[in-house]
């Protein structure tokens, strides 16, 4: 007998990620302009705040982007957005094999020569059920582009959460989702249109960068150049909001716009029992009409 999911009232990501935003969202929701057009996440990743805005009803009719440059990343969002019960029915059956030895085996697949010859839906699942049985629920890769995060050490991982990706399957319907650079946002966005930067953020210290979820870098030039994209998309009169790490060399980049501090609670050990606070900025090219 088929089992029967209802699709949860509330909308959510379908993979964790690195620099992920549930946890900051009440702090950036209220900074959000109160009127824009349409919507551009260049940057995607988990899509915390996509699904938030969705959930509140604040993209309806609008035309929304998602971009990234991961490619088995936007391809999870397509199948998810395509194929939601072909979907589940394959991380059903990697739930039933999950093993260590079987972890390793799919982690190893884009080592083959024929990975891209596997299906949307199998690459999909592997991208999912790797993100929900790894260390950390990291997603790392190799300058070869190939993931090398060890197994973590979950009891009973949460491989496939039916009610979540059904509904993120709603969600994503009508969204534009594209595998592309953050610069092309310049082809697609108009004046009034509301973009969201979350790019991997400038290092605290020279020592601190985390391993790319690409295989490609985000240092200083990197930064340098997204910064000439938001001054472009500003001058368009466009709606910018980013959020990076509280340096100097990121203050000092944008010191012509808007910057607020925001404090994000974290895990500083691997053992999750000690926790610690750090803070991050918000830069804005704009005022929220009704702010005090």
């Amino acid at each position: 007998m088929t089992k029967v999911v209802e699709i949860e009232k509330t909308f959510q990501p379908f993979v964790k990620w690195v620099g992920g935003k549930r946890g900051l969202l009440s702090q950036i929701i209220p900074l959000l302009p109160e009127k824009f057009n349409n919507y551009f996440e260049p940057f995607v990743g988990g899509g915390a705040l996509f699904f938030e805005l969705y959930s509140k009803g604040l993209l309806k009719n609008k035309e929304v982007f998602l971009f990234d440059i991961n490619s088995e990343l936007i391809n999870a969002y397509n199948v998810v957005k395509k194929y939601p019960t072909k979907l589940i029915n394959e991380l059903e059956t990697f739930k039933q094999n999950h093993s260590k030895e079987f972890y390793y085996e799919i982690r190893a697949w884009d080592r083959e020569n024929d990975f891209l010859q596997r299906s949307d839906v199998q690459r999909a699942s592997r991208f999912i059920y790797l993100n929900k049985t790894c260390f950390n629920g990291l997603y790392r890769v190799n300058k070869n582009n190939q993931n090398n995060v060890p197994m973590g050490s979950y009891k009973n991982p949460n491989i496939c959460d039916y009610s979540v990706i059904l509904s993120a399957s709603q969600a994503l319907q009508n969204v534009n989702i594209l595998n592309v650079s953050y610069k092309e946002v310049l082809k697609y966005a108009s004046k009034d249109d509301l973009i969201y930067f979350d790019p991997p953020y400038f290092p605290l210290t020279q020592t601190a960068s985390f391993t790319s979820y690409s295989e490609f870098e985000f240092l200083e030039k990197e930064q340098i150049e997204l910064f000439e994209i938001f001054k472009n998309l500003s001058k368009i009169g466009c709606n910018v909001i980013q959020s990076n790490s509280h340096t100097e060399f990121i203050k000092d980049l944008y010191k012509d716009f808007e910057i607020k501090e925001i404090f994000v609670i974290i895990f500083i050990n691997s053992k999750g029992s000690e926790r610690g606070k750090i803070s991050e900025v918000i830069i804005k090219n704009f005022r929220r009409y009704n702010a005090k």
